[in-house]
């Protein structure tokens, strides 16, 4: 006797399935397999765990699947998809379920979100056999995007479930999923780690010609390994992503023909391992693509892009952010905006107190090194009033007066007051001297120390490169 396929789990599924297949529409495809419900159907997955039992759902779902425009092995690789991924959604509801329990109980929660994370283990390696065995189409990929996605998802929720559960403090992330907690044990991820990490190994080593090839998966899993390993604060492991790449290049399509997405996402954290390298002038290369592609209405993308884009710029142009960009990001007007102002008006004391102020943000973010260095800008700044304030060279007697030139040689000592005035109280010639010395070295003003004399001689043609002066 034939199974009840009328349930609404096959009814639906293998419906959606046929005619994702019919359309090779990969994206819809991978929808079927989701662990997250529809905004218009919130029940979906109660009803597809309700719809079979363990005893039946194989043999339906090996009857339902029995169509003729699909090769036996690779029906039966979608019928092991299909059975992991009912067995899962069964431990998503369990896990969910014990969730909402525990939010009202002073207990806590019995989340078990560790059988979530193994059941979902067992969906992504359905899914990698079937390309393994069965050679699922290259149409297929977003079905390895979304398992992959999750498999982390739920390896993050398993880790904080078992801290929690130890010592009743669950740690989240802030400012993004990709921030390093120092202190986390993070067992299920790692091991996600590693798994996604093979995945992107399926995706590029296929051999298959350009038009029907898992290469084309290569960016977004390259990018959910790049957030997991930030995550794990594992970075040096990210060049483990990006030298493959570089040895396939010659393989690869071009990431131009990629999914303006998966461009964006690649160049922002390419970008971040550059910036965190102190290549800061391949870092702006690669942070600047991604926020030129990255759509307006990304407000969020945008802001993790200018969280390293500013810093970079204010050391490599020397650029501070305007006061308009900022308004649109209050986050970043908040981080930002102090030290920025404090640089601007070559204010050293109200610096060093707006870094300390935001040593943990910076940290978090890891740009705190980076805009420590913008000290010497802020340094810069200070030299560049005291310049200002100068005046001009006197006109000598018996000579037309001609355009103004303004005075290029000034005393040590009025460097001296002017890092005083700014807030190195407690300075003496000899670090004032250095101080010039390093912003002669580093081209923040052009001139020469002139010790006999006790005075620096500026050039009269642009004395602060970049300044107009």
């Amino acid at each position: 006797m034939a199974p009840n396929i009328g349930s609404q789990f096959l009814e639906g599924i293998i419906r959606a399935f046929g005619q994702a297949q019919e359309e090779q529409n990969g994206y819809a495809l991978a929808e079927t397999i989701s662990p997250v419900p529809p905004k218009h159907d919130s029940g979906r997955l109660y009803a597809i765990y309700r719809s079979v039992n363990a005893y039946s759902v194989q043999n339906d779902l090996r009857y339902a699947l029995n169509d003729p425009h699909l090769d036996k092995g690779e029906a039966a690789a979608w019928v092991e998809v299909y059975v992991a991924y009912w067995k899962a959604v069964g431990a998503i509801l369990a896990a969910e379920e014990a969730q909402n329990v525990g939010d009202h109980d002073e207990r806590g929660s019995n989340a078990d979100w560790t059988r979530v994370y193994e059941s979902w283990k067992e969906v992504l390696n359905a899914v990698r056999r079937g390309y393994q065995t069965s050679k699922f189409d290259a149409w297929t990929i977003p079905c390895l995007y979304i398992t992959s996605k999750y498999l982390r998802v739920f390896a993050i929720k398993a880790d904080d479930s078992a801290r929690h559960k130890k010592d009743n403090n669950v740690s989240g992330a802030v400012f993004g999923d990709d921030m390093v907690d120092e202190e986390a044990n993070n067992e299920k991820l790692e091991d996600a780690a590693r798994q996604i990490n093979s995945i992107f190994g399926l995706c590029l080593s296929d051999r298959a010609p350009l038009e029907d090839s898992r290469k084309y998966g290569v960016y977004y899993i390259a990018s959910l390994l790049f957030k997991t390993y930030f995550r794990l604060n594992s970075i040096s492991l990210s060049k483990n992503i990006l030298r493959p790449i570089a040895v396939a290049a010659g393989d690869m399509p071009p990431l131009g023909v990629f999914p303006k997405s998966h461009q964006v996402t690649f160049n922002y954290y390419v970008g971040v391992v550059h910036f965190l390298d102190e290549d800061y002038q391949k870092a702006e290369e690669y942070l600047s693509k991604a926020y030129d592609q990255a759509l307006a209405s990304s407000t969020g993308n945008i802001q993790l892009i200018l969280t390293y884009l500013i810093p970079i710029r204010l050391i490599t142009n020397h650029k501070l952010p305007s006061s308009a960009l900022l308004a649109q990001y209050p986050s970043l007007e908040r981080l930002f905006a102090p030290v920025c102002k404090c640089i601007k008006r070559g204010d050293l004391a109200g610096f060093d107190a707006a870094i300390q102020a935001g040593e943990d943000e910076f940290v978090k973010r890891r740009i705190l090194l980076t805009l420590e260095r913008g000290r010497d800008i802020c340094v810069r700044n200070v030299f560049r009033k005291v310049f200002l304030a100068g005046g001009f060279e006197p006109t000598k007697e018996g000579e037309a007066p001609s355009e103004p030139v303004r005075r290029v040689r000034i005393p040590i000592d009025e460097f001296t007051a002017g890092l005083r005035m700014a807030g190195e109280k407690d300075i003496d010639r000899d670090e004032v001297e250095c101080f010039l010395a390093n912003m002669i070295y580093k081209n923040h003003m052009k001139g020469y120390i002139s010790r006999g004399h006790a005075m620096v001689v500026l050039n009269k043609k642009g004395a602060f490169p970049g300044t107009g002066v």
